[in-house]
């Protein structure tokens, strides 16, 4: 088993910290895994891109070549990334904020409403990071929900920990309901 994901947006979105807990969580659950980060020189607004590798063999390179799964937070990382999805892959968009898709061949795309999920059921917009991942984990199973509730647990903000998990479950919950009509 190899998994390549790519998570973009911009920044201030949180997707260095989702990837940084997806990273964990498949640690957690017993794979190999490489977690890189890119992000542009503005602390907010910027481009923002983490990458995470998860195998059961031994990583000889650490970059994301053509991904299995993309999730794509912005206009722009649209744009730039979803078309890389590699054949039989999945593109999970934010489309709270991605108003245009490209056509993707091969793949899957899912649709889902992160941020305002994260605003209006989460109740605070700065957890759409953790609906992402919820998304993530529960469409392409890339760790398994409790590995990524126990790196969330051991990441965010203390005292944040409970609306980051609530976050989280709203995401797996929304994509699999998604997935399924996709």
């Amino acid at each position: 088993m190899r998994k390549e994901i790519r998570l973009s947006g911009t920044g201030g979105q949180g997707l260095i910290l989702a990837g940084i807990i997806l990273a964990e969580a498949a640690i957690h659950d017993g794979h190999e895994v490489i977690q890189t980060q890119s992000y542009g020189p503005e602390a907010r607004g910027g481009a923002s891109r983490a990458e995470v590798i998860i195998s059961d063999e031994a990583i000889d390179y650490p970059k994301v070549g053509v991904p299995d799964v993309v999730l794509v937070m912005s206009q722009e990382a649209c744009d730039r990334y979803a078309a890389q999805v590699k054949a039989g892959g999945v593109v999970v968009v934010d489309e709270t904020n991605v108003k245009s898709v490209p056509e993707v061949q091969g793949a899957r795309v899912v649709r889902l409403p992160i941020t305002d999920i994260a605003r209006h059921e989460a109740g605070r917009q700065v957890t759409a990071n953790m609906v992402a991942l919820g998304a993530l984990v529960g469409i392409a199973e890339l760790a398994t929900p409790g590995a990524t509730e126990r790196a969330i647990r051991e990441r965010v903000p203390r005292g944040t920990e409970e609306l980051n998990l609530k976050a989280f479950g709203l995401g797996m919950e929304r994509a699999r309901e998604a997935f399924g009509a996709a």
